[in-house]
């Protein structure tokens, strides 16, 4: 069911979908109970947050207008049709005011992938949605340059990196630019996998994300890290082989039997609910 909740205020945001993968998703960042949190659900705090708080006693109770309300669509493992697919079609369903749209990021880390084959089919599925919501927000690849796992990819992220940002122009969507955030350069913004965010690392891209919608947020995302004594190359190379029997093995194993992360998996928050 459509949102029939859309705040026309200039400037206000009442309504969120997600979409997208793992990095949408919140994998990395676990909360006490133990589901996935993500940068997407901490911006969705800072977004409601900025909405009005609703005079309790002026309005009836089930009058949805000055309620945030959110929803997260993506899983893990998705590729781009995927995503297409199954997310988009329900993003337009719900019509809120705001979508972000991260997808492509698992297309490019496939072998013979071409960035500019994964654009275009990103790019119609911007216009798509674009007549059918009230902002869309993509996203730009991170700049792998000192990501172990990834570093070897960063001509093709940064190809497709270029594609967003000449399709977020062409479309007048606001950019989330992860290339240019500094701080997730560090180590302590990754997960012991090497390939999702940390629970620190989703709180920068929350706080980045805000500050693209020129919300004041708590504080800056690219502030720096703690000083952190310098690792040893016998600990590095037994945290390498730690890695790789734990995180780099299974994944290239799933790749071979054809199988995903996200099987069996579903939206973690179909609906688009109060905070």
């Amino acid at each position: 069911m459509a949102d029939d909740s859309r705040n026309k205020t200039r400037g206000i945001i009442g309504s969120y979908a997600a979409i997208g993968d793992s990095f949408t998703e919140g994998v990395g960042d676990p909360g006490p109970d133990g589901r996935l949190v993500g940068w997407a659900d901490r911006f969705a705090v800072l977004l409601a947050d900025r909405l009005p708080v609703p005079d309790a006693l002026a309005r009836p109770v089930d009058d949805p207008h000055g309620i945030f309300r959110y929803a997260n669509l993506a899983v893990r493992g998705r590729l781009l049709d995927q995503i297409v697919e199954e997310q988009v079609p329900r993003a337009k369903q719900l019509a809120p005011d705001l979508v972000s749209f991260c997808a492509g990021g698992n297309d490019i880390l496939r072998p013979g992938s071409d960035p500019d084959d994964v654009a275009e089919r990103f790019e119609r599925a911007v216009a798509d949605l674009a007549r059918s919501v009230g902002t869309v927000m993509v996203t730009t690849g991170f700049d792998t340059r000192d990501i172990p796992v990834l570093k070897h990819l960063r001509g093709k992220i940064a190809t497709y990196t270029a594609h967003v940002r000449s399709i977020a122009d062409r479309y007048d969507c606001p950019v989330l630019d992860l290339w240019s955030l500094r701080s997730v350069q560090d180590r302590r913004a990754w997960d012991n996998d090497r390939l999702h965010l940390s629970p620190e690392g989703h709180t920068r891209v929350a706080l980045r994300a805000a500050q693209v919608l020129g919300l004041g947020v708590p504080a800056d995302p690219d502030q720096m890290w703690p000083p952190q004594a310098q690792r040893g190359a016998l600990e590095v190379r037994r945290d390498d082989i730690n890695w790789a029997r734990e995180y780099l093995v299974p994944w290239i194993g799933r790749r071979l039997r054809g199988e995903s992360s996200g099987d069996h998996v579903e939206a973690k928050r179909p609906d688009l609910l109060p905070l």
